[in-house]
């Protein structure tokens, strides 16, 4: 159970829709140079934690994982975005596909995110929640594979459909030793439930099977927050998922706060332009947290990024985020 405290009462007055003394907010960034230790990544993130007091903690494992669980490698080459590069995919053609089969979750790269969980739980001691990263199975495919499993699922089904299985019978297991070591619930993120890669019924066939799996392996987890990651999101194909929290590109993709609120009958987790962030000055940051406010009435809302923000944001700009929220939250809901 969670143990009572600030962060806590405002997740979850912000889950039902209550009132209380201001939103929920949380931002998250990679630690590209200490991402690969566990102690190391949970180290930076409890500094990160420190330094601003979010109400509640995403951790942020390499968004590469998967990809190096199943047997391929990557380097971090600079991006912005702390994302690291990809140099061997386990799956680079359709004889690939029977190679991925089921995993243990009790070492490799596995084993590391979820003992960071671990240690970043333990030293918090309940009071903020945790919330491990965890992607979705055809997400994982999409990365395994650099992107041909939207081929293969067309040219190859019964290749990428067992492929499938192996990976939501893993992703699954992984979310119970997550939950198991700590964490108090999800970051469930989908990278392909948008237009740009494919169409919803495309979707309901192949991804969202595999969604509903293993966010049912997560199932009584008080925080379960959803990402759908993309520009053209299939949002009410996902709004309807078992999760507490909505979260999306609204200033970059929309819809926009309210309106995904409104829609889903769901907490909403944005308003922040996570790519504009870095180079907006802090004044034109805090603007957007307290737009986000006042389009829910500081109801049904956690202030965030749409997505990770990028290596280089300025720790004036995050700090201007968090304090336009605590000191606007209250006045915002009385209005």
């Amino acid at each position: 159970m969670p143990k009572a405290s600030e962060h806590w009462e405002r997740i979850e007055a912000a889950i039902a829709g209550e009132s209380v003394d201001h939103p929920p907010v949380s931002l998250w960034r990679h630690f590209p140079e200490e991402d690969q230790d566990a102690a190391t990544l949970a180290r930076v993130t409890l500094a990160w934690q420190r330094r601003f007091a979010f109400d509640f903690v995403k951790l942020m494992p390499p968004g590469d994982y998967p990809v190096i669980a199943w047997g391929g490698a990557s380097e971090y080459r600079g991006s912005p975005s702390g994302t690291r590069t990809v140099t061997r995919y386990p799956v680079e053609q359709p004889a690939d596909w029977p190679t991925i089969r089921p995993l243990p979750v009790d070492h490799g790269p596995f084993r590391t995110v979820n003992e960071a969980a671990r240690l970043v739980a333990r030293e918090l001691g309940g009071a903020v929640p945790v919330l491990q990263t965890v992607f979705s199975p055809l997400t994982v495919a999409y990365k395994l594979s650099a992107g041909r499993v939207l081929h293969d699922l067309v040219e190859h089904p019964a290749l990428v459909e067992e492929a499938l299985a192996a990976i939501t019978e893993t992703m699954r297991a992984l979310v119970h030793a997550a939950l198991a070591a700590g964490a108090d619930g999800l970051f469930f993120a989908t990278q392909c439930a948008t237009a740009d890669l494919t169409d919803p019924a495309t979707y309901a066939r192949w991804g969202r099977p595999g969604d509903l799996a293993v966010l049912e392996a997560a199932a009584g987890a008080p925080f379960l927050l959803l990402h759908i990651h993309g520009p053209a999101p299939h949002f009410d194909l996902l709004a309807d998922y078992p999760v507490h929290v909505l979260n999306w590109h609204d200033r970059r993709a929309g819809p926009s706060l309210a309106e995904g609120e409104q829609r889903s009958g769901r907490c909403v987790a944005g308003g922040l332009d996570e790519t504009a962030i870095a180079t907006l000055a802090p004044e034109a940051v805090a603007a957007q947290a307290r737009d986000a406010i006042a389009q829910l009435k500081g109801r049904h809302l956690m202030v965030t990024p749409g997505c990770v923000i990028p290596i280089a944001t300025p720790d004036a700009n995050v700090a201007a985020a968090v304090a336009a929220v605590r000191s606007n939250g209250e006045r915002s809901q009385r209005s």
